[in-house]
Order: structure tokens, then C-alpha cells, then sequence
């Protein structure tokens, strides 16, 4: 019998800075959008982008990292795998797919300081690679978003 795969790659850009939160017991998650242009032909035949968007969810060092050197309209790269969200508000039933993360790889330059303070970023001045990465909380330890 063949195993399961679970696994995505998305290169895109940020649509709105990083949301830093840490759950109780400390973990660091950060929520990210990310915005994916697709090439789509029209009906009249000219080719145009056709725009996708998913939310991705990093945790740990990496989501500190992200946090500290991201901010919107930052091409970056992610790979993870899905996860699928159910839940029930005001009786309606909702759903949603997200990413969870489990490398964020930053793309291009920047020019070497942090999104929240002027101090050079380690090395060429391209953003340092994320290291360490955290497993979720358990399931008694909620996600603070």
C-alpha cells in the first residue's frame, strides 16, 4: 500500500506583515499571506495574471525570524504541508486549508536592516536563514489567533 504524501511549495510574495503571537506556554507562531500568480488564458485569448492566496502558519525560531525580517511585498519561499481547519461559528459550519511551514526560505536582497529596528542583518545583508523549527502546540496549548 502506498504512503500518504502531504506536501507543498508556494514562491510568492507578502500581502500584509507578519502577526507575531506567542501561545501560553511560550511558543512562538507567526501567521503569514501569501499572494501566487498563476498565468491563466482569456476567454479572448490574451494571457494575464491570475492571482492565488494562502495563509501559512510558521512557528518557532523561524516564526521569530520572520517576524523580525519580513514585511509585506517580501518575495519569500515556503514548503510545508496542508492542514484543513473546521470549526462552527454563529451555527454556520467554516473551513479553511492552511499551510503550516516547515521551511521559509527569504528571496532577494533587502537592504540589510530589520523590519522593526535599523540594525544590519548578520552576514551579506540578505536576511539570515531561519533555524530551529518547533513543532505545534499540543492540543491543550490553543493557537493565540
Amino acid at each position: 500500500m502506498a504512503e500518504n504524501i502531504n506536501s507543498v511549495v508556494v514562491t510568492g510574495n507578502l500581502t500584509s506583515d507578519p502577526e507575531l503571537k506567542y501561545t501560553p506556554s511560550g511558543t512562538a507562531v507567526v501567521k503569514l499571506r501569501v499572494a501566487v500568480n498563476g498565468r491563466q488564458k482569456a476567454p479572448d485569448g490574451t494571457w494575464g495574471d491570475s492571482p492565488n492566496f494562502f495563509n501559512v502558519t510558521v512557528w518557532g525560531k523561524q516564526a521569530e525570524a520572520c517576524d523580525k525580517y519580513l514585511s509585506k511585498g517580501n518575495p519569500l519561499a515556503v514548503s510545508g504541508r496542508l492542514d484543513w481547519h473546521e470549526w462552527e461559528t454563529d451555527g454556520q459550519k467554516r473551513s479553511a486549508v492552511e499551510i503550516v511551514a516547515e521551511r521559509v526560505q527569504f528571496l532577494g536582497g533587502n537592504s540589510g536592516s530589520e523590519r522593526t529596528s535599523q540594525a544590519s542583518a548578520p552576514g551579506t545583508g540578505n536576511a539570515p536563514p531561519p533555524t530551529g523549527n518547533a513543532a505545534p502546540p499540543a492540543q491543550d496549548d490553543p493557537v493565540p489567533f
